[in-house]
């Protein structure tokens, strides 16, 4: 039910944290009274940078002076990071990582304004591995964002109010980050659609704005076409009640990037309500995503299409007779090896299709007839590539991600409801048409099924709330061998002092695994940056929280703890009297039940002070998954 339920909690928001106005903040453009020197490196460490300024002028006015820095904005502003200044405009930034790149500039506030110099380009010293483990900091941005939620704070956003996110890693060395129009009170509305922010390092995300100012102008006249040729009458849908959802973005090639996304129009079928009205995938194209404002809108790609001819006159809440049988939204875009270009696409409904698409324009290969008929009319706007259930038209999975590694393509799936139940499952085949089979050996394309293994679920860590709607994502990787899985993830419902917190949309990006025999496993906890030192058997010894993920609708996996001795035997937990052993070369902790487990260093989010820890993700008989970390 990802289209209703989401008008309704959009509301929602709407009613109880009406959407701020833009803040109308002011130009940060240097004075000739007062002028602000380009800070100088005065000393470095590894973990930090000593720098200096000067100020010139009337320095009578100067109030406050100091330094604002980001290892992504080229451009940063006291809305960054900052630290103040000593009298002499000296000052020591700490808690960086080594040998990395920032971006600095000097300030001083006066006659009710800031003053800033020129950029400075810095970077750390260099350090061992070692010495940059015993030297991490762990970030520390919040994970309740209600205080800075609102438009006037997107600049300290970093990864808060992000839902369905699409990455792409760029010729200028960023990864760029897009998502749904969603936010904790709606106060993304202020600033258009398919909001971007960009990444070097996958912690710190420059917040970039909507790529999309305006709803393109051939929705509503493709929407009118359409009615017209269906017998209906034309509309003039309010402009502030259509959906924007699910973009995906990828490199076509150097020079040119091509984003893919979803609009949900407004209203129903016919005037008795019987049922809601279609959506639209379109194209927008960028030669460099570096200028956010350089989104070409490519205008239409496809769809919803019917094999029930003009019979739509469904009843609204008849689900499994539903008028659809595709769904024209979030789309995945990718090029196959032979260099054919396809899109999968689909949310609930009859299930998952794909459809070509030509290289040159990106829009469907095929002619597309009306979209609605029979079967064989509406061939051309896909074909079935998963389902959960065969001949059920009203089905939870959508948000489909399709990628290829290492001779397989991977179809990665949302299930269910979006506020806390959404988990991700994967499947795989070795022709980008399926079928594709899960890891159990179900055949989700031509007889349907619920695929196999989970790869996130709702869950919790002791010390915390925990994450639930950890679904619809993205898989990248960095053209170095590491792959990352991003989604949102959301508070629970009913957080003691926090207004509405399932609303609550943190970015998450976490590291990806592949198994020997070539299934992903998604790490527990978020991507921190930790380095990823040598993991020795004896940090192995010890206790764990360990969570079995297995299916729970609605419901957040707790930990039980899971402990490891000396001798190689469990102690405690749910595989007491069992036997393990660790292969270092591949990091993977191995049981005599036949349960493997990878291990990595990550970001221990719910230790307060945040640090890194251990933790692993795997996979065991009957294709359960487990998570776990190493308790301290």
């Amino acid at each position: 039910m990802k289209k209703l339920s989401f008008i309704c909690f959009s509301l929602l928001m709407a009613f109880v944290f009406p959407a701020c106005s833009d803040d109308n903040e002011a130009e940060y453009n240097p004075s000739g009274d007062v002028v602000v020197a380009t800070p100088e490196v005065a000393a470095k460490t590894g973990t930090s940078l000593t720098v200096t300024s000067s100020v010139t002028g009337n320095t009578a006015s100067i109030v406050k002076r100091g330094f604002c820095y980001s290892a992504n904005a080229q451009s940063p502003t006291i809305k960054d990071n900052v630290v103040d200044a000593d009298e002499s405009f000296s000052a020591t930034i700490s808690g960086l990582m080594g040998s990395s790149t920032y971006y600095i500039r000097a300030y001083v506030y006066s006659d009710s304004r800031y003053l800033y110099s020129e950029t400075l380009e810095a970077t750390t010293e260099s350090q061992s591995i070692n010495e940059q483990l015993e030297n991490y900091v762990a970030p520390a941005y919040p994970d309740d964002y209600t205080g800075i939620s609102d438009w006037a704070n997107r600049g300290q956003w970093n990864l808060s109010n992000v839902h369905d996110p699409t990455v792409v890693l760029a010729e200028d060395g960023y990864y760029y980050m897009y998502q749904t129009d969603a936010s904790y009170g709606n106060a993304h509305t202020a600033g258009g659609h398919f909001h971007g922010r960009r990444s070097k390092n996958l912690v710190d995300w420059e917040y970039l704005g909507g790529t999309m100012k305006n709803l393109p102008d051939w929705v509503v006249p493709k929407l009118n076409e359409i009615r017209k040729e269906m017998g209906l009458e034309e509309v003039n849908p309010d402009i502030n009640a259509f959906g924007y959802w699910a973009p995906c973005v990828r490199k076509v090639r150097n020079g040119l990037y091509r984003m893919y996304y979803s609009i949900v129009c407004p209203g129903t079928l016919s005037g008795d309500g019987t049922w809601s009205e279609r959506a639209f995938i379109g194209m927008m194209e960028n030669t460099n995503p570096a200028n956010n404002d350089g989104w070409e809108d490519k205008g239409y790609v496809i769809t919803n299409a019917s094999d029930k001819g003009l019979d739509f006159y469904v009843p609204a809440n008849d689900w499994q007779n539903c008028y659809y049988k595709w769904n024209a939204i979030d789309p995945s875009y990718i090029i196959d090896n032979d260099g054919c270009h396809y899109m999968a696409y689909g949310s609930w409904h009859s299930g998952i299709v794909l459809v070509e698409l030509d290289p040159e324009t990106g829009k469907v290969k095929a002619e597309l007839p009306n979209p609605w008929g029979t079967n064989e009319d509406i061939a051309a706007y896909g074909q079935l590539i998963a389902t959960r259930q065969m001949g059920n038209r009203w089905q939870g999975s959508e948000g489909p991600e399709l990628i290829y590694h290492d001779g397989y393509y991977y179809l990665f799936l949302a299930y269910d409801a979006l506020e806390v139940p959404y988990n991700t499952r994967v499947v795989r085949s070795q022709n980008i048409a399926g079928p594709y089979l899960s890891m159990d050996g179900k055949d989700v394309t031509t007889v349907g099924g619920d695929a196999l293994p989970v790869l996130t679920h709702p869950y919790k860590f002791n010390g915390s709330n925990g994450w639930v709607g950890i679904s619809h994502c993205c898989v990248f990787d960095d053209g170095e061998g590491n792959w990352y899985f991003a989604s949102q993830g959301r508070f629970p419902a009913d957080v003691p002092g926090i207004n509405a917190s399932n609303a609550i949309m943190m970015g998450q990006v976490r590291s990806m695994r592949w198994t020997e025999d070539g299934w992903p496993v998604v790490m527990p906890e978020r991507y921190g940056a930790v380095p990823q030192v040598e993991i020795e058997e004896t940090e192995l010894v010890g206790n764990w929280e360990h969570i079995d993920l297995s299916y729970s609708y609605g419901n957040q996996r707790t930990s039980t703890q899971l402990a490891l001795a000396a001798d190689h035997t469990v102690a405690e937990g749910p595989w007491k009297g069992a036997t393990w052993s660790y292969d270092s070369g591949n990091r993977v902790l191995m049981f005599d039940n036949g349960v493997k487990l990878y291990v990595q260093r990550e970001t221990d989010w719910e230790a307060s002070p945040r640090t890194h820890t251990i933790v692993y993700a795997g996979y065991g008989d009957n294709s359960k998954t487990y998570w776990g970390k190493k308790s301290k």
